[in-house]
């Protein structure tokens, strides 16, 4: 039996989203572009999906766009301000702790010669409410900060990041990386007063391939694709309709359960918290106080690695931090500084809403095992 707990990761998809994409492939199929009749329902169909979108991220329906992914939007949204600004400066000011579908892009517009400025988290794993103002100059285009960690799990103040640009009177621009806060917690665009914001479907029990940008009304991005007009002219390519009928109902019947969904796994992570406590004293919990799907922990002395491979091979699911590092060191626990064997053994473990304690109990004998069976690092 599969023991999944790398919801951070990817989720699996929900019955309500498989059956949206299995009627758009089969009933809804046509381009709507076409202007016959099955083209202009498809069109009505695509605005009611946007609508469903929009009433669950809390914003307007024209304030939606559709992308691929998450990497696409935060791209999109980094490009796009900068062009906006680039008459105003060449500052930007993010965090080291960053996806790297932000730092990316911010490194080779550092080639470019703009100049960044990396806030740094403090012990906690967030960033200091008062670094962004401390930051911004004259010449700052654009605050990119993401709202939860990926890897740590903890809460950014993206609020507190708008507020000191409006306070300075800026004309920085703000995008945040929604990934993992989406349905994790409660939140509106408004309400954290960003321009921008990527969410990606496969962190939501949607499928992978569908994500949007929330551009702020009144924000002019220039076009991600020219060619067709689709996306209100910023996307053109044909809607993968069925993606976004799968997104759709996935954030509405996330989005109805959120509140449940939320405590459910708080009480699994509260209960993984005390598990390890109890019976892993080689286990440190690095941070209690995240978001309630995600809990990092480290076995020092350890590889990272060897423990997601060793766990696997027992039918349980658990990563060393993002999916995207690819096994590479992880810059965000690197930027945590902490020791190097805490930092070897870290593993990430994220839950959904089916999580169960059965599957944090097979992580505790797996860990138990590892630790009677492998050999501690040299290092």
């Amino acid at each position: 039996m599969l023991h999944y707990l790398d919801n951070a990761a990817t989720t699996p998809v929900r019955s309500e989203a498989v059956t949206a994409a299995v009627d758009a492939m089969t009933q809804w199929w046509g381009n709507p572009s076409s202007r016959h009749q099955l083209g202009g329902d498809l069109t009505a169909r695509i605005k009611e999906w946007r609508r469903q979108v929009a009433v669950a991220l809390g914003c307007l329906p024209e304030e939606v766009y559709f992308t691929s992914c998450g990497t696409e939007g935060d791209n999109w949204a980094i490009q796009g301000a900068i062009h906006m600004g680039r008459h105003m400066g060449k500052h930007i000011i993010t965090t080291t702790i960053e996806h790297s579908a932000v730092l990316a892009p911010i490194a080779q517009l550092e080639k470019q010669g703009y100049e960044v400025t990396y806030l740094t988290p403090n012990a906690q794993g967030t960033i200091d409410a008062d670094a962004v103002a401390k930051a911004l100059r004259p010449d700052t285009v654009l605050v990119s900060m993401m709202l939860v960690n990926n890897e740590l799990g903890t809460i950014l103040p993206v609020r507190e990041a708008a507020d000191a640009i409006f306070s300075a009177g800026s004309f920085a621009l703000l995008h945040c990386d929604g990934v993992q806060g989406f349905l994790k917690m409660p939140f509106t665009p408004k309400d954290l007063g960003v321009d921008f914001m990527a969410i990606s479907g496969h962190k939501i029990h949607a499928p992978k391939g569908i994500g949007v940008l929330y551009i702020k009304k009144g924000r002019k991005l220039p076009p991600m694709i020219q060619g067709g007009g689709q996306e209100l002219g910023l996307r053109s390519g044909t809607e993968p309709t069925a993606q976004i009928a799968a997104f759709a109902a996935a954030v509405t019947a996330g989005k109805e359960t959120m509140e449940r969904d939320i405590a459910h796994m708080n009480e699994i992570k509260a209960y993984a918290i005390d598990q390890i406590k109890t019976h892993l004293p080689q286990v440190q919990v690095l941070l209690e106080q995240t978001v309630a799907h995600i809990l990092p922990i480290s076995m020092g002395g350890y590889k990272s690695e060897v423990l997601v491979r060793f766990l696997s091979d027992r039918g349980v699911c658990v990563s060393s931090g993002s999916a995207c590092h690819r096994g590479k060191a992880s810059h965000v626990f690197g930027a945590m500084k902490l020791s190097k064997p805490i930092q070897d053994g870290v593993l990430r473990v994220s839950f959904s809403y089916d999580s169960t304690k059965e599957d944090v109990d097979k992580l505790i004998e797996g860990l138990q095992e590892a630790g009677k069976i492998l050999f501690p690092s040299l290092s």
